[in-house]
């Protein structure tokens, strides 16, 4: 028989903009209508099978995101990381340039000194 290779880590598994949301607006709802917070994120998650971590860091993201907690909201961190690959790309034509620089440069040396 197959041996569960599984066994003992953890899965990868991807949601959805919409699993997401509809996870946090049922925290959301949960919380309200308990008013505490405590265990609606463990309940939602069972419920809905997802992992309770996943739901927490969902929830935490959207209240960042619609201002009720600091930190850096999606939109945000997207625009830093399209900045960054912009400067990677920057940095790699600025490194192609220099060397076509060089190279011409060095070639026209070679013609005048013949």
């Amino acid at each position: 028989m197959p041996e569960d290779v599984s066994r003992g880590k953890p899965t990868t598994r991807r949601y959805s903009e919409q699993d997401k949301a509809a996870a946090v607006r049922m925290v959301r709802a949960l919380r309200a209508e308990l008013g505490t917070d405590h265990g609606t994120i463990g309940r939602v998650a069972t419920q809905l099978g997802y992992g309770t971590e996943s739901v927490r860091l969902w929830v935490r993201q959207a209240d960042i995101d619609d201002g009720h907690a600091s930190g850096v909201t999606t939109n945000e961190s997207a625009r830093v990381r399209e900045l960054e690959q912009e400067n990677r790309e920057l940095r790699r034509a600025n490194e192609i340039l220099k060397r076509a620089a060089s190279f011409f440069g060095a070639e026209l040396d070679r013609q005048h000194r013949k």
